[in-house]
């Protein structure tokens, strides 16, 4: 190395590459660097002075390992959000089939429901047939009870009339001849 600033190569092993950047490259400025401020550095092009170990190595620069850092961190932030999207877009695929499942057993049990209802209103109103019709044939039988029990009454109100007048007419006939006296019931008990 020289001291007038001029810098030459020494030996084959070690080599000098000199890197020319500018602070205001397309490439963004990593978090661990910052950007040039008013009273920094000027904005002229800067010189740095890489040395390589072996001749057959890639050129290392603290640009190119700064690229290499951001386009990681972009690689990771690109395969992070790839994952955060599948991740929401599975999610969505889950609540989407868990609210069809809800909807279609919603839609089962309001059907379902309205199959009782309809079952269980048919069901009243067949009992409510059945209880006019018990009711009728009970009020006819009632009716029928009545009708036999006023017969029978007029049937023992026309006997009692007519052995009423049988009566009579034996007492009329035991007053008109006389000596005849009605024959006791029991002979052994009277006197």
């Amino acid at each position: 190395m020289g001291e007038d600033g001029s810098e030459k190569t020494e030996s084959k092993s070690e080599s000098v590459v000199f890197v020319t950047t500018q602070s205001s490259s397309s490439f963004p400025t990593p978090p661990h660097q910052s950007p040039l401020h008013e009273g920094d550095e000027p904005k002229s092009p800067r010189i740095s002075k890489v040395e390589d170990e072996s001749p057959d190595a890639e050129t290392d620069t603290k640009g190119s390992v700064d690229r290499g850092d951001v386009h990681a961190r972009v690689e990771e932030e690109k395969r992070l959000s790839l994952i955060k999207a599948w991740e929401d877009n599975e999610k969505t695929k889950v609540e989407n089939g868990a609210y069809k499942r809800q909807s279609s057993i919603g839609f089962w049990e309001d059907s379902k429901k309205a199959s009782v209802e309809a079952n269980l209103k048919k069901f009243e109103e067949k009992l409510e047939r059945r209880k006019a019709e018990f009711v009728e044939k009970m009020q006819n039988k009632i009716a029928q009870i009545h009708l036999i029990a006023e017969e029978r009454k007029a049937t023992i109100k026309a006997k009692r009339e007519e052995k009423l007048l049988k009566v009579e007419e034996t007492a009329a006939k035991f007053r008109s001849s006389g000596g005849y006296s009605p024959r006791k019931l029991f002979p052994c008990f009277g006197g």
